[in-house]
């Protein structure tokens, strides 16, 4: 018999590639981080002696699910302004708000917080845009969570820098320093077209091919956007990106809810990317991304929860049932978006769109084992007729008990390993009550 690390036997186990497959009773076998095999109990009780043995007899083993758009600093602004279009919860609340309290100790404190509500509801792997992203990297790191951390550019100046040039030559040195990490990854991310201006757009664009990695930018989020760009370049947002270049298969094109059947063909033939962020759109009231088009032209869509300001939380099996209802909606079709296509988009496809595809988002052999178990045996998941689709509609996070990272436990019995919990809330709450009574004071 083979010694291994880990064997978990679970009573559903869905690989996503192939989609909408699943075996029952099976086993997988994990080493030195890694997946090794994919078989029935059976067979894996006689071939492997593991170190730790997982009996999970009522539960669902699936890729740990991947967060494509995240800020996860914010997660200590969640619920200071709600119910507020887009423009005006920004330069009412949110800019204000951030030019008062963002520092490395707000980023590392608001990232510990959404590394340890993401592992605790399944999450994996996320994708970020926001200030500080060294330390945004460091919080993921410590915890042994995998995390694409965006090096993050904006025309005007802001605590983490004074321009462009500076911008980009922090994010670079960030880059600098975990281009051999296993876990942590580096992306361009230019915050929106009306904030970030051409001459930086061509350089970004430039190293991104250059340096090889992806250029996540939030595009086409509202209808204002598109009338601004209008305005200002005569163009709309996705023909200046091509114009620039940046209409290539490193983008990751966030929201996306104002298209043409023109500009779908385009991001079509160009290989771009899209994350949609669908309940974070319906909070703002931003539109409706043609999630079902998209597919059908065959772009790759994944998902992404925004924010926690503007969702309010980091939540992807929420996020993966909203995309799958809405875009039956928003075709007019019930087909539209079936459950195992939500369940890709919210794990191989984020992948491929971070271009980790190759180590992460499937249960596949020779991939990273990055793990999700989901109990399925409680009285208000019965019965199971098809594993995949009661894990989009039926259940929710909270139905988590175990998650690993590279093969390591990082959550066991719905408990984090990596992190304290009970500092990690303290220190919330005492961010809540400063943001608070500084908000209310502003306000008033």
């Amino acid at each position: 018999m083979q010694q291994i690390d880990t064997l978990i036997q679970a009573h559903w186990i869905i690989p996503v590639v192939p989609e909408n497959v699943w075996h029952e009773d099976h086993c997988i076998a994990v080493h030195e981080g890694k997946i090794i095999d994919l078989l029935t109990n059976d067979e894996a009780l006689k071939k492997y002696q593991p170190d730790v043995f997982h009996q999970l007899d009522q539960h669902a083993l699936m890729p740990g699910l991947i967060n494509s758009h995240t800020h996860t600093a914010m997660s200590l602004f969640r619920g200071l302004a709600d119910d507020l279009p887009l423009m005006e919860w920004l330069n009412g609340h949110i800019w204000p708000a951030e030019a008062t309290w963002v520092s490395p100790e707000f980023v590392h404190d608001g990232t510990r917080l959404a590394v340890a509500e993401m592992l605790r509801g399944g999450t994996t792997c996320f994708n970020d845009m926001y200030f500080f992203p060294d330390e945004t990297a460091r919080v993921a790191a410590e915890a042994n969570m995998r995390a694409t951390v965006g090096m993050i550019l904006i025309d005007f100046p802001t605590v983490w820098a004074a321009n462009a040039e500076e911008y980009i030559h922090k994010g670079l040195k960030l880059h600098d320093e975990y281009r051999n990490h296993p876990l942590i990854k580096t992306a361009f991310a230019p915050h929106a077209p009306y904030t970030v201006s051409d001459e930086p757009l061509t350089k970004i664009q430039m190293l991104a091919e250059e340096l090889d990695l992806p250029i996540h930018i939030h595009v086409h989020e509202t209808a204002d956007e598109i009338g601004g760009s209008m305005e200002h370049h005569q163009l709309r947002p996705i023909q200046r990106l091509e114009k620039l270049g940046l209409l290539t298969p490193r983008l990751l094109a966030v929201h996306m809810t104002q298209l043409s059947d023109g500009e779908i063909s385009r991001l079509s033939k160009s290989g771009s990317h899209v994350v949609h962020c669908p309940e974070s759109n319906l909070k703002l009231a931003s539109g409706f991304c043609p999630v079902d088009k998209l597919l059908k032209a065959g772009i790759n869509v994944a998902l992404g929860t925004d924010g926690a300001a503007s969702n309010n939380d980091l939540d992807m099996f929420g996020e993966m049932r909203c995309a799958a209802l809405l875009a039956k909606a928003v075709a007019a079709d019930a087909s539209a978006v079936p459950a195992a296509t939500a369940l890709s988009m919210a794990t191989i496809n984020g992948a491929k769109a971070l271009g980790i595809d190759y180590k992460t988002g499937s249960l596949e052999i020779g991939k990273a084992a990055d793990l999700c178990a989901v109990n399925l045996g409680t009285i208000d998941s019965q019965p199971v007729y098809n594993p995949i689709s009661q894990l989009v509609y039926a259940t929710g996070r909270d139905k988590v008990s175990d998650v690993w990272v590279a093969g390591k436990h990082v959550v066991k019995d719905a408990t984090l390993t990596t992190m304290n919990e009970v500092i990690i809330r303290q220190k919330a709450i005492e961010w809540g009550k400063k943001i608070m009574a500084a908000d209310q004071k502003q306000q008033d």
